[in-house]
């Protein structure tokens, strides 16, 4: 079982030093890489650029990391042009190529589709996502990558689970390290424990060539917008919240919730099957 996830002390970005700021990063990768075995001896490994901070981010720190690492295991980067109007990846891939990764620049429309079956008003996040998360699934086999590499941080973990509470009804986040459904993709997420003021400060200091994303930045009334702007009202007074909560989320008692499947010592690992149905 993995171990509960370390409350660590809250990141100051004005307060340390660019090399400290790579420093620390590359130490909570390399902890969620340990912890919930992201990387294995002979991966290749799919990593997901989308041409923002955090995606770049990703890529530099793995890399770093596979130069140090005591396993083998191969980086290809990967950017998904959704079609967006005036979107433009060449910045992108001419940094890709003057650092020496190899990679690829794959477009599908997935643009028309999201305008078309969402309503004018609603966000086109979730629909966007699931679309881009299946083709990731297919060229990951189409490229012969073992695993897909997010870049999912720890803001996007706790965001995530308020928006489950708040909208959805349900006690849930983003792992670590998922399974599809078939068993034929990984998707892995090193950048979990790593704050987003730490990797905007990362990529500032970088001077990554960051793409702006034109769908839904244009919509300002994101959910995921309302959550943020609340853990940063809220951790205005309460220092070190977010990370409390990423902590919660490696801190499961489901005696304590209203689990009707939970084992009395209220583990995951103590779960009994589900019942069989009438």
């Amino acid at each position: 079982m993995n171990r509960p996830v370390q409350l660590g002390k809250p990141f100051r970005p004005a307060a340390r030093p660019a090399q400290l700021v790579e420093r620390d990063l590359l130490h909570e990768a390399g902890r969620a890489v340990a912890d919930f075995d992201l990387i294995s001896d002979g991966d290749r490994i799919l990593v997901a650029v989308s041409g923002g901070k955090d995606s770049y981010s990703m890529l530099a720190l793995l890399e770093t990391l596979r130069r140090r690492a005591p396993v083998h295991f191969d980086l290809l980067a990967v950017h998904l042009d959704q079609g967006q109007p005036g979107h433009d990846p060449a910045p992108l891939a001419e940094w890709l190529s003057k650092e020496g990764f190899d990679h690829r620049i794959v477009r599908e429309d997935t643009y028309s589709i999201v305008v078309e079956k969402i309503p004018e008003g609603r966000t086109y996040c979730s629909m966007c996502a699931r679309l881009r998360r299946g083709i990731l699934y297919r060229l990951a086999s189409q490229f012969q990558c073992t695993k897909i590499a997010l870049g999912h941080h720890r803001d996007d973990a706790v965001e995530t689970l308020l928006l489950n509470v708040f909208f959805a009804g349900k006690l849930a986040a983003i792992p670590a390290r998922l399974v599809s459904d078939d068993g034929a993709s990984v998707v892995i997420r090193p950048l979990i424990y790593c704050a987003e003021e730490a990797l905007a400060r990362f990529a500032e200091c970088r001077r990554f060539p960051i793409l702006p994303c034109n769908l839904c930045g244009s919509q300002p009334d994101a959910q995921r917008k309302q959550m943020k702007a609340l853990l940063a009202r809220l951790e205005s007074e309460h220092p070190n919240l977010r990370q409390t909560m990423l902590a919660a989320l490696g801190n499961v008692n489901l005696s304590h919730l209203l689990d009707r499947h939970a084992g009395e010592c209220g583990h995951l690992d103590c779960r009994p099957p589900p019942r069989a149905p009438r």
